[in-house]
Formats: structure tokens, sequence, C-alpha cells
């Protein structure tokens, strides 16, 4: 469970981009922030994943206060807008990589294997990512994120540049391997389509406060 009280987030500048933010989410479920640019969404997960430090407040991850937690030991995995797929190594070498912190090396192939057969990319798996369409490396990305077996995974607006019919398939994507995993999701986007198509519960944020929270009861 997460658990965000009180958060605030205000730059040296004095932008006050999150003001006051509370929300609880629970195991196993999807949350979208959905909204505009500019009104912290990104900011929020940055925060979660420890990549930001608040102004004010307490992330509490599963009743511990994860703010004294390093980045590196909160079991969090996050996914950019952007990929960021490495071009000179093969998609099992961009999945694998990092992996010696976390796992044996004997158990590092098995790991990437079993994540390349769940995102049905295991015959790409000597490929570069110029040899992937748009929607393989975003395959990529996930595994990238999925192979880590983490309690919290964190998407930024992944979906941003494909087309209708790639975001289906990956919305899809992503909602099956979320149902598979004992964790939480938390997802970023303006769309409100993806919104609908994923959620368990749609987050809305204005002026720095959570405007609404709905659950989505007509996901499908």
């Amino acid at each position: 469970m997460i658990e965000i009280i009180g958060v605030k987030k205000k730059y040296n500048d004095g932008q006050l981009i999150l003001d006051d933010i509370n929300l609880k989410i629970m195991d196993n479920e999807l949350i979208v922030i959905q909204g505009p640019s500019g009104i912290g969404k990104t900011t929020l997960l940055k925060i979660i994943a420890g990549l930001e430090e608040v102004s004010e407040g307490l992330i509490m991850i599963d009743g511990v206060n994860a703010i004294t937690i390093p980045p590196h030991q909160r079991q969090v995995a996050m996914i950019f807008q952007h990929n960021a797929l490495f071009p000179h190594l093969s998609v099992f070498d961009n999945v694998a990589y990092g992996l010696s912190l976390i796992y044996t090396k004997e158990m590092i192939p098995i790991r990437v294997n079993d994540t390349l057969r769940l995102l049905d990319i295991i015959d790409l798996a000597k490929r570069k990512p110029s040899q992937l369409s748009a929607g393989q490396q975003q395959r990529v990305a996930l595994g990238r994120a999925v192979v880590r077996n983490a309690k919290i995974y964190l998407m930024d607006e992944p979906l941003v540049n494909l087309d209708r019919k790639l975001k289906d398939e990956m919305c899809e994507l992503i909602r099956f391997i979320h149902d598979k995993m004992s964790a939480i999701t938390i997802y970023v986007t303006h769309d409100e389509y993806e919104a609908k198509k994923l959620a368990d519960r749609i987050i809305t944020i204005e002026n720095g406060k959570i405007s609404s929270i709905i659950n989505n009861t007509k996901r499908n």
C-alpha cells in the first residue's frame, strides 16, 4: 500500500507545483493520474520513486516512511515517455541491463527470457532497437521494468508517441501485465482514452490539489 500524506512540492523559484496531496493506493490497484502538462503528474511519480524530494509531507510504502529509503531500495520500476533503449545493445541485453545488482548471474537469463516470453518478444531477443517497430520498442521498455519484479510500477506517458491502434494494443498488454503482478501501477497520461482503458481509479489534479477521484467502472 502507498499512502501519500500532505505532500507539497515547492521549487526554489517559489512555484508550488503540488499542494497538500493526500491519496491512498491499495495493493494490486492501477491508478491513472490524468490531465494536461504542468499539473505535477510527473513530479508526483518522481517523488514516489525518490528522484525528487518533498517540500512537506510523507510517502508511506507498506507503512514505512519511504523518504528515508534510498531510491534503489524502494522496489520501484519506472517507465518514461521516451523509452531510452541502448541502441548498441540487443533486446536481451537491454532488458538485462543493470540486473546484476538484483539477481545472481545464473538467474538473469531466466528472468529475462521469462519476461520476453510474457511480452511475446522472445523471438526478437537478438535484434537491436533500430530493427524494431515502435510498438516492439515499447514492449522492450516495458520489459526493462517488468523484469525487476518490483512492488510499484510508475509509468510516465509511455504511449504518447504511438498511434491509436498501437495504443489499444499496449493498453491491453499493460493491463494484462498489471493483473499478473502483485504490485501497484501508477500511470500518468494527458489522454482520457488511455485513462479509461487502463484505470481502476482516475485521479485529476488542479492547482496542485487532487480535484477528483473517479472509480472507473466502465473500463473495457
